[in-house]
């Protein structure tokens, strides 16, 4: 079997499809051993594909194409859709029916810290409401946990954070107000590696891509609590009953995608968002940003 080495940069509920394909054998099937190393930093899980260390990795699309903006040579390059909806979610103490994005201007606003991507795009849809973030009342700097902590305690209205988080503050009398998934399609992660790398092991990664479509396939459709107990291993900490929780309603929400393909109207999205914050002044460009050819040719083999 080909060895790979593929880096996750952390650890996280919505990535259930790459955890998926590998503890369901997916990717053995496809004659992989791969070999997945938690990084626990996405900005070291980039670097270890720069110098070598590591062959693929999955992070945001947002990673390559920032660096893209700014250098249409630099090596590290996109492929694989995976989760294809945005998995943030806004939770409230209280019950806010009939919610919407403009609401936010009237009520303190707690910012996740641990990575940019959902601010970005939660301003992005504050300015597509006709508010400037700059006017709302932001609580920045602070991690989920503590933001978690903050809106239980009173000291903010809303709560940005992704699963098992709002699972959990549900179980504790708060309510979602907001899914970020419903903005439609935003590319939030993939795998990516550096061209050299893919010319190199790219039968390597056409099987890699085959065996995550197995798996997109099967996550769509099996009982969340199936999933749950796939995964559940990777997660020791979470109870049972919150995971399955969490990922029904991943689920619903429809982030993962039914295809390895990539969506150019997701990556676009994320770009707009992007330049709109000031993280990028421009869009590269999908095909500068994305491999689609060898996605296409994995399904085709």
């Amino acid at each position: 079997m080909s060895q790979i080495v593929l880096n996750e940069p952390f650890r996280a509920v919505f990535y259930a499809p790459f955890y998926v394909a590998l503890d369901r054998g997916a990717f053995a099937r496809q004659g992989l051993d791969l070999r997945m190393v938690n990084v626990g930093d996405p900005n070291q899980a980039a670097q270890q594909l720069l110098d070598g260390t590591a062959d693929v990795a999955w992070s945001g699309p947002m990673r390559p194409m920032q660096r893209l903006s700014l250098d249409p040579g630099y090596p590290l390059h996109t492929f694989g859709a995976v989760v294809m909806k945005d998995p943030f979610l806004l939770l409230s103490q209280v019950e806010r029916p009939g919610f919407r994005v403009v609401d936010l201007g009237s009520l303190r606003l707690g910012v996740t810290s641990e990575v940019p991507t959902p601010w970005w795009c939660l301003q992005d849809d504050i300015r597509r409401a006709g508010l400037d973030p700059a006017q709302l009342d932001l609580v920045l700097g602070r991690t989920m946990a503590e933001n978690s902590e903050a809106l239980l305690a009173g000291e903010i209205d809303v709560a940005m954070v992704f699963e098992p988080f709002a699972a959990a503050l549900e179980e504790r009398g708060a309510s979602v107000c907001y899914a970020a998934a419903s903005r439609g399609p935003t590319s939030y992660s993939a795998f990516y590696a550096t061209r050299e790398r893919i010319t190199e092991r790219r039968a390597e990664f056409q099987a890699m891509i085959r065996g995550m479509a197995e798996a997109q396939a099967w996550i769509q459709h099996a009982d969340p609590a199936e999933i749950a107990a796939t995964i559940a291993p990777r997660f020791p900490d979470v109870p049972q009953h919150r995971l399955r929780r969490a990922l029904s309603r991943y689920q619903a929400l429809g982030i993962w995608a039914e295809t390895p393909r990539f969506p150019q109207d997701a990556l676009d999205r994320l770009a707009a968002a992007m330049i709109s914050s000031g993280a990028m002044t421009h869009h590269p460009g999908f095909a500068t940003c994305v491999d689609s050819e060898l996605v296409e040719s994995a399904l085709a083999g």
